[in-house]
C-alpha cells in the first residue's frame, strides 16, 4: 500500500506465446540458429537463444510445456551440475541435459560460485533474521534526535502554513 492506495504488481516481461515456441522449433529443425531465428520471429535473441539450449538439451515436447515459471533445483542438483562443467569439463549444454537444468542462466551462476567458494559456496542462504537476534532497543539520544527532527519538519509546516494564511488573508 502506497499513500493510501493498494498498489498490485504486475509482471511487465514480455511473454511469447506457444505459436511463437513452435514457428522457433520449425526453425530449428530446418537448421536456423538463435540469430536468424530470433529476426525470422522477431523475438529478442537472448531469449530465442534460450530456447535453444532448451530444444536442443530436452527436445520440443518441454519447450513448448515451458511457462516462464522458475524452476526449483536442491542443493545436491547444483553441485553435481556445477562440478561437471568446472572440474569434469562438461560442456554447459550436456550439463543442462544431464541434470535436468532447463535455464543456462542458473547453470552460470552455479558454476562462477562453485569456482569461487566450491560446494559450499551453493548451500541456501537461511532466509529473515537470525534466530535469537533481537531489535536492539534504541539508546536515549537516538529518541531525542528522532522527536528533533519530527519538531523541525512540524514547524517548517506551521511557518508555510501561517505564510499562506497571511497572503490569503484568511
Amino acid at each position: 500500500m502506497r499513500n493510501g492506495r493498494l498498489f498490485m504488481r504486475v509482471d511487465l516481461r514480455v511473454k511469447h506465446d506457444i505459436e511463437a515456441k513452435k514457428a522457433a522449433i520449425e526453425l530449428f529443425e530446418r537448421g536456423h540458429g538463435s540469430e536468424s531465428a530470433a529476426k525470422a520471429l522477431s523475438v529478442p535473441r537472448d531469449t530465442v537463444r534460450q530456447w535453444l539450449y532448451v530444444y536442443r538439451s530436452f527436445g520440443s515436447e518441454v519447450l513448448l510445456s515451458m511457462d516462464g515459471k522458475q524452476a526449483r533445483y536442491t542443493y545436491e542438483q547444483k553441485v553435481a551440475a556445477a562440478s561437471a562443467v568446472v572440474d569434469g569439463g562438461m560442456s554447459k549444454r550436456d550439463a543442462m541435459e544431464a541434470f535436468g537444468v532447463m535455464s543456462l542462466a542458473p547453470l552460470k551462476r552455479w558454476c562462477a560460485l562453485y569456482r569461487e567458494g566450491g560446494a559450499e559456496a551453493l548451500r541456501p542462504k537461511p532466509k529473515g533474521r537470525p534466530s535469537g537476534s533481537k531489535a536492539r532497543p534504541r539508546t536515549r539520544e537516538q529518541e531525542l534526535e528522532e522527536r528533533r527532527r519530527r519538531l523541525e519538519t512540524e514547524v517548517a509546516y506551521l511557518k508555510k502554513l501561517r505564510a499562506l494564511v497571511e497572503r490569503d488573508g484568511l
